[in-house]
């Protein structure tokens, strides 16, 4: 039908997946398949010119055993379900009219119900697109870690940072995943803390600032004492990293956070990663700190 489509976008880059990861969601979506034609030999399969795009495309054949077919049904689903991520890596989804774009894996039931929007070959084409996506970026995950060239992998920066960003950057959303990755970090402060009632700018400023906390305030301090100079031969040292980390903390959130917040400049993938290494920075100098609270 002419409002259906496959289209398969450009997915995660080389960059982002190491070799160990991308084979993974191969083998899955090597299992799926598998669990996929299981089942489909119990189906009598349609596509959409057939169902006039009013019918479902796959429905139970003729004396089949209802447990048997409910077992393969679950096979399929728990199998899908270790798969569906192969399909934001790769970029492998399914343009419909009136739907946007389908998952075809974790939406592979659909096929099922009425005015179905995917068919069994749509799933069939797509699982094997996946295959042979990942495939060539694991050819090129062993080139990379043959070359001489520094590698860059966003998804090994700090755990809370990168879970910001991982659903926009494979999406080349950078902006929005830089935008959430910062916003991620303050929330996840602002909770261990429990200070909801400031703004994010007023939250570090408060609480990597110098003093005793106080009641309702509680602050986040460097371990070790506070007189204990970092590099003694440059005019009796640097700052106490508590607080250099303020000014780190600050900095970011006005001129990382406030403007992926309040502009919509996309950043390039260098520019974005550049940012998210310094928050990921930032959040492993807080994960050394030590939480104080008033008496």
């Amino acid at each position: 039908m002419s409002s259906r489509a496959i289209t398969y976008g450009e997915g995660a880059t080389l960059s982002e997946y190491g070799e160990d990861y991308l084979r993974r969601p191969r083998e899955a979506v090597q299992c799926f398949e598998t669990a996929f034609d299981t089942w489909m030999k119990t189906q009598q399969e349609s596509n959409h010119m057939s169902s006039r795009g009013l019918l479902p495309t796959v429905w139970t054949k003729d004396n089949q055993d209802p447990g048997l077919v409910r077992s393969l049904e679950l096979d399929v689903a728990e199998a899908a379900g270790l798969a569906a991520r192969a399909v934001a890596v790769t970029g492998a989804y399914i343009a419909v009219a009136g739907f946007g774009l389908i998952d075809p894996i974790s939406n592979w039931s659909l096929m099922s119900s009425p005015k179905a929007p995917l068919a069994p070959r749509d799933i069939r084409m797509a699982a094997a697109n996946i295959k042979g996506r990942l495939e060539a970026m694991l050819i090129d995950a062993r080139a990379s870690a043959d070359s001489s060239l520094p590698s860059f992998a966003p998804a090994q920066l700090h755990p809370v940072v990168w879970s910001g960003a991982a659903a926009h950057w494979t999406a080349h959303q950078y902006r929005v995943a830089v935008r959430e990755s910062a916003e991620g970090l303050t929330v996840h402060w602002k909770t261990k803390l429990k200070r909801n009632d400031v703004d994010d700018t007023v939250f570090w400023q408060q609480s990597l600032s110098p003093g005793a906390p106080t009641c309702g305030k509680p602050k986040l301090t460097w371990p070790g004492s506070a007189d204990d100079k970092t590099v003694k031969s440059m005019r009796g040292g640097l700052e106490p990293l508590a607080e250099a980390s303020n000014g780190l903390a600050t900095g970011l959130n006005l001129t990382v956070r406030n403007v992926t917040t309040h502009t919509r400049d996309e950043f390039t993938e260098q520019q974005a990663m550049e940012r998210l290494a310094a928050y990921s920075f930032l959040a492993h100098l807080l994960d050394q700190c030590t939480i104080e609270r008033a008496e």
